[in-house]
């Protein structure tokens, strides 16, 4: 049973963060846009036996709070973060991210250096400079804002939401577990017994806005401890193609690639991304491959 302290953030807003359980080194578990800390559960279970794993939701995100004026600025995840790791009290953090939390903890380290000991991105969502060239393959379609605007808002119960997402993509393919726990902290109840996204869908859009202006590439340089950059193999998403030259920019990095996972392999497989992150994580240099 995941144990949640709350901590306040930029602009006091609360962020939940979930104990998953274990009792070595901590690590910080940062998630994707539209998830939760507790998405990560499944996850945690292998890397428990050998750190003290933390996730946290962040804001707009699971049990936390909502920005104030509605506007998800990429810089107040920073601060949320920084804020959690002080609040927490605990020396000899190390981070793994997903997406989104990828580019927050890159961003974190970039901004107070020696924050963590080391990283492991899961495909951070980091824009280079020919960002342009790498998504002009997908010129005519919908942006992820727009998707995530269109998005059901709410569903009769949580099965009903269960239901609905295993017979759609990327829901469909995630392993059953990490579904369920998506599932379960993901919706926040109602009093006619409906559930609704807690990630409401114009913050969830917002979020995807603010990647245009979160300035993460040009602070990369920045980035002084070990990072371990991972990613799929579904070269048709840009983020996917960009992992590979986000490890080139930072000082100390290298790639993997999982030629069998696509842009959500932390849920999809998340014992074989544990098993990479945990072999990162738990090194004073990073034994992932540099890249060319």
């Amino acid at each position: 049973m995941a144990t949640t302290v709350r901590i306040k953030g930029a602009e006091g807003v609360e962020i939940a963060s979930h104990h998953l359980g274990g009792d070595g080194p901590p690590v910080m578990l940062v998630h994707a846009t539209g998830f939760h800390g507790r998405s990560w559960e499944p996850l945690a279970t292998h890397l428990d036996p050998a750190f003290s794993v933390w996730a946290l939701d962040q804001r707009g995100h699971g049990a936390s709070g909502k920005s104030p004026d509605g506007r998800y600025d990429w810089d107040c995840f920073v601060e949320d973060l920084l804020a959690v790791i002080d609040g927490l009290g605990l020396d000899g953090w190390r981070g793994l991210g997903h997406s989104l939390g990828g580019a927050v903890l890159l961003m974190a380290e970039a901004r107070r250096g020696g924050t963590f000991s080391s990283l492991c991105c899961y495909e951070p969502v980091v824009m280079p400079p020919d960002w342009a060239a790498l998504v002009a393959d997908g010129a005519g379609r919908v942006s992820l804002a727009e998707l995530a605007r269109k998005r059901r808002p709410s569903f009769p119960s949580r099965q009903a939401a269960l239901d609905n997402y295993r017979s759609k993509p990327p829901f469909g393919t995630f392993q059953p577990d990490v579904l369920d726990a998506y599932v379960e902290y993901g919706f926040v109840d109602e009093p006619d017994g409906s559930v609704t996204l807690a990630c409401r869908r114009e913050d969830e859009a917002s979020v995807f806005e603010g990647a245009l202006s979160s300035g993460a590439w040009g602070r990369l340089r920045h980035v002084r401890c070990p990072v371990a950059v991972l990613g799929g193999a579904d070269l048709s998403n840009p983020v996917s193609r960009a992992a590979e030259q986000v490890a080139r920019q930072l000082p100390q990095a290298g790639y993997r690639r999982f030629e069998e996972l696509d842009h959500f392999g932390p849920m999809v497989d998340p014992a074989q991304v544990a098993g990479a992150a945990a072999l990162a994580l738990g090194q004073s240099t990073n034994p992932v491959t540099p890249p060319s």
